[in-house]
């Protein structure tokens, strides 16, 4: 077997057990250096082809980015006050129970002033892996710019980097002013997502690795945390960006839906194989390790505890899968080669969302009640 047969029959392997996830996730010690480089492999492509409207529906993208622009600074009240303790949920009492009526919980005895603060702390660190994961965005993005061959797809992809400098932009000045700078490092496993999406040299993986997956689980993410806040200024804030969100998945799968009609077997095995450790490294970092290491409890018997949560309490993990699946299946790589991705997606738990709508289809609703209930 290859180093990357080995690495993926590892991953298979070992999906869902705590050793592997704490082999890579260990906080970043390395906090106090802004500047992060990757070396990025791909060719930057010119087009002497300035055919516009070959490719209508990306077209179609391009000219509604045009005319759904919005500036942060104008468009959100950042006169709003936030109360830090009003903004984060209630506790989930089930979710409480889990981890406080056993001995052998990392967090057994728990205050309910302790419970709260959990609250606040997972708050700070979600908003601040959203910053995060923008930023990569923000690279990836330009890099399609430079690396597809199409002049619709790079028209498009120009408009996605202005979104994307936007919600960084929104972002931190969010977890700056509203909630007292408490920025969270990006996680082990986010990080090491992005590296791979830049490091690669195939312009389709960088789709797949952002447009497809990351910016696939932020729009589910996004939807989620716009239905549980109450907080006014985030709501507005979510609501933009989800208009925008939904364009750039439609932009991934519409663009890899023509690609990947002309690859063979082994080019798509791969392709299968990067979204199923893609998708296991947006899972993984859903354990919040660098923030439980904060409350000086077991970090890895904390990953243990939440790999064997009951099914039912596992809900929102598994709906952050909601776009990806149906997503994967629309390009055609769920099922290809024996359904081989079908299978890592029932071993992690989140087939059932296969038969959800695409992205591609649903994409220009998502974004006119994103707009709609921005400006409500």
């Amino acid at each position: 077997m290859t180093d990357t047969s080995d690495r993926i029959e590892d991953l298979v392997q070992n999906a869902n057990t705590p050793e592997r996830i704490m082999e890579i996730s260990m906080t970043n010690t390395d906090v106090a250096n802004v500047i992060h480089s990757v070396e990025d492999n791909a060719e930057a492509i010119f087009t002497w082809n300035y055919e516009k409207g070959e490719r209508p529906r990306l077209d179609k993208l391009y000219e509604k980015a045009k005319t759904s622009q919005w500036n942060g600074q104008t468009d959100l009240d950042w006169s709003i006050d936030v109360d830090l303790d009003e903004l984060a949920n209630e506790p989930d009492p089930a979710e409480v129970a889990y981890f406080a009526d056993s001995p052998e919980s990392p967090l057994y005895g728990f205050s309910d002033d302790q419970w709260n603060q959990v609250e606040i702390e997972s708050f700070k660190w979600s908003l601040s892996q959203f910053m995060h994961g923008e930023q990569g965005a923000l690279l990836c993005t330009a890099k399609i710019v430079e690396t597809v061959p199409w002049i619709d797809a790079k028209y498009y992809a120009a408009t996605q980097v202005v979104d994307e400098a936007r919600h960084v932009e929104v972002f931190a000045q969010y977890l700056d002013t509203k909630l007292d700078g408490g920025i969270y490092p990006c996680n082990v496993h986010l990080g090491l997502l992005l590296d791979d999406i830049i490091n690669d040299s195939r312009w389709d993986m960088t789709y797949l690795g952002m447009q497809i997956m990351v910016e696939g689980l932020a729009l589910a993410a996004f939807g989620f945390m716009h239905q549980t806040t109450k907080e006014p200024l985030l709501k507005k804030l979510l609501r933009y960006v989800m208009s925008d969100e939904a364009r750039h998945v439609a932009f991934g799968v519409l663009s890899l839906q023509e690609f990947y009609e002309n690859l063979n077997a082994k080019e798509i095995r791969e392709r299968q194989e990067f979204a199923f450790e893609a998708a296991l490294r947006m899972r993984d970092r859903f354990m919040r390790q660098e923030m439980w290491e904060g409350f000086g409890v077991d970090v890895k018997q904390m990953v243990e505890y939440q790999l064997n949560m009951p099914e039912e309490m596992k809900v929102f993990q598994q709906l952050l899968f909601s776009k990806i699946v149906p997503n994967c299946k629309k390009l055609g790589i769920l099922d290809a080669g024996d359904g081989w991705l079908r299978d890592r997606f029932t071993d992690i738990g989140v087939i059932q969302f296969e038969d959800w709508v695409d992205t591609a289809t649903e994409y220009e609703a998502l974004d006119e009640v994103a707009k709609d209930r921005a400006t409500a």
